[in-house]
């Protein structure tokens, strides 16, 4: 999604959950009340609509749906997996984040969200509070979540953490894994180049992500990964004040993505200096 296009990426119907291409936009769930309501339940009896004056029962008690920033463009309703649901807002939401469409600061209730989604609002809550246990925002009250505002010394913070683990692992990985596995991961190298071209910051996003989790994976800690995905994903999301997708800009981004291939050159040479000095490089301007 360039950047100045308004709405939110699109979740992708195939129900992978990545979200991060307009391919297909975030699809409706129709029939979301029935999906709620019991099987014996007439259809219009307990669907979370609102009463005259009531608030409905989707929304949380006091969660208020009025002065909240004005969100994207009404998006296309295309039916989806109820089990794939929640998976696909959470992506949704995800991309949003980094793109900067839920902006740092702004309050969004779950039945607004639910509404633009063209879903109940039971699963935007469930991934709603899936980014509060990841940080990404906080509960307000009978309001709804906040977006978490963050500025340069945090992501410098992350930065550090991130380099802290990852720097050492790769250069053990270095000595150990052969030139044949680095070569494999040639692919998902060039695939960060082709999204840092597009000008996308959440193409980009996810596909560093892959790229720095492939390469962790070798280390085969599962732990490790969890660990560095968390910091890297929480390493992306817009900084106080940053206008979308301005960070860097892209050709930062693609100054990034070739630092991924020069690293790759330089594993399977078996130059341990070599990879030092990019490995240590590319934490220093990571994006």
């Amino acid at each position: 999604m360039k950047q100045g296009t308004k709405g939110f990426v699109g979740v992708d119907d195939t129900g992978t959950g990545q979200g991060a291409t307009d391919r297909g936009r975030v699809p409706a769930q129709p029939g979301a009340e029935d999906v709620d309501r019991p099987r014996n339940r007439p259809r219009g009896e307990g669907t979370g609509a609102a009463a005259p004056g009531g608030t409905g029962t989707d929304g949380v008690r006091g969660e208020h749906t009025h002065s909240e920033p004005a969100l994207p463009r009404p998006l296309p309703r295309r039916s989806v997996q109820r089990s794939s649901v929640r998976g696909q807002i959470l992506a949704a939401l995800r991309t949003a984040l980094v793109t900067g469409d839920l902006r740092p600061g702004a309050v969004y209730s779950a039945p607004v969200l639910a509404e633009r989604f063209g879903v109940s609002a039971t699963p935007v809550r469930e991934a709603m509070q899936q980014l509060t246990l990841e940080g990404a925002v906080e509960v307000v009250p009978n309001r709804g979540f906040r977006v978490v505002e963050r500025g340069d010394r945090e992501l410098a913070e992350l930065t550090e953490v991130r380099a802290l683990i990852e720097i050492p692992v790769v250069l053990r990985l270095s000595r150990t894994v052969p030139a044949e596995r680095w070569a494999e991961l040639r692919p998902l190298a060039e695939a960060t180049i082709r999204a840092a071209s597009s000008g996308c910051r959440a193409t980009y996003a996810e596909s560093d992500r892959a790229f720095h989790r492939a390469v962790l994976a070798l280390a085969g800690n599962e732990q490790l990964l969890r660990i560095a995905e968390d910091l890297h994903r929480r390493a992306q999301w817009p900084l106080i004040g940053s206008a979308p997708g301005a960070r860097g800009g892209a050709a930062r981004l693609v100054t990034d993505a070739h630092e991924h291939t020069a690293l790759l050159d330089a594993l399977i040479a078996g130059d341990p200096d070599a990879v030092r000095s990019l490995v240590e490089d590319h934490f220093t301007g990571v994006v």
